[in-house]
């Protein structure tokens, strides 16, 4: 797989849920933090994000805008910033509830759809990408932009609208394609947003120099370093060597090593085994192949190899770990 569906491949824990909301003003919602991520889309009307951090300053929502709130910090919706919030309280797995619509108490009093959404998340690995998003992601609303997101958020509010048979296996998967389009939406704007003022960095365009983009969406908009990535993420048993990804990368080896390690912050080499063992602990939770399968599937040559890296990397034994410990 590439990159970005490795990283939802290896945190993904449990089934993502979702619903639909009816509001009439006055009216606010907090939700709490949770070990998961979460998504709000406004299909009507207006809303303001109050985003977690006390120095946050509220975000206006118009219709179309998506916001996701990738760290699971705790935040609030509301009709106006000053408006009284009411806690909006999880159920025993986890899952958020869905009100019933309820008749406004003022009939003119302006209403606002939500399509909101949840995911629940392995964080003990998680990937970086993942990690430097902000707090909130403001995906707003403009014509001709990100079309195939439009598309899922507008697959998914139909099946949440009228379910129909089939229903139960196909929102979650929209709610996973929906996840993914989010992420690629902000990668792309993050990767063309100027780096310093009157400078933008655009995809290809080399980021080595000083004060120039860094980080996950410069990696994945840089040809080369993305190159490499694929690689590592569709083979990660093959005993990579810098050489090797330089001249995938059609750099030298050491011009390759210095811009993987500019954009990421760490060594190649570095990030290979990170992510062997990534890959590692994924497999020991949810696939039951013997240990030595494992082993060589995540490019060591013996077990007692595999197992003495993984304690190294986790703190438990591999057999531990699949048990349920750490």
């Amino acid at each position: 797989m590439d990159v970005l569906s490795d990283v939802i491949t290896a945190m993904r824990a449990g089934r993502p849920h979702s619903s639909r909301r009816l509001k009439h003003a006055p009216w606010g919602m907090r939700f709490p933090a949770s070990e998961g991520a979460g998504f709000h889309v406004v299909l009507e009307g207006t809303a303001w994000l109050i985003p977690p951090g006390d120095d946050a300053a509220p975000v206006r929502l118009g219709v179309g805008d998506v916001v996701f709130l990738a760290h699971g910090r705790g935040h609030a919706l509301a009709d106006d910033p000053g408006t009284p919030l009411e806690d909006v309280v999880p159920g025993p797995d986890g899952t958020w509830p869905t009100p019933a619509d309820e008749p406004p108490t003022d009939p003119d009093a302006p209403t606002t759809r939500l399509l909101c959404g949840a995911y629940q998340l392995n964080r003990s690995r998680a990937h970086p990408l993942l990690t430097h998003l902000p707090d909130a992601v403001h995906l707003p609303a403009r014509l001709g932009a990100h079309p195939a997101l439009r598309s899922a958020i507008d697959l998914l509010g139909a099946e949440l609208r009228t379910p129909q048979p089939g229903s139960d296996a196909i929102v979650p998967a929209l709610l996973d394609t929906l996840l993914l389009y989010i992420l690629r939406a902000w990668w792309l704007e993050d990767s063309h947003a100027p780096s310093r003022p009157g400078e933008a960095t655009g995809a290809g365009t080399p980021a080595t120099g000083p004060g120039e983009a860094t980080g996950w969406a410069a990696a994945l908009a840089d040809p080369p370093v993305s190159t490499a990535l694929d690689a590592l993420h569709a083979d990660p048993a093959h005993p990579w060597t810098v050489e090797e990804l330089g001249t995938l990368a059609g750099l030298s080896r050491a011009a390759f090593s210095r811009r993987f390690t500019t954009l990421l912050g760490q060594p190649p080499l570095t990030y290979l085994t990170w992510w062997r063992m990534t890959t590692a602990g994924h497999l020991l939770r949810t696939d039951d192949a013997p240990l030595r399968v494992i082993a060589q599937r995540t490019g060591y040559t013996s077990e007692f190899a595999f197992a003495k890296a993984f304690k190294r990397e986790f703190g438990v034994a591999p057999g531990r770990y699949r048990g349920g410990v750490g």
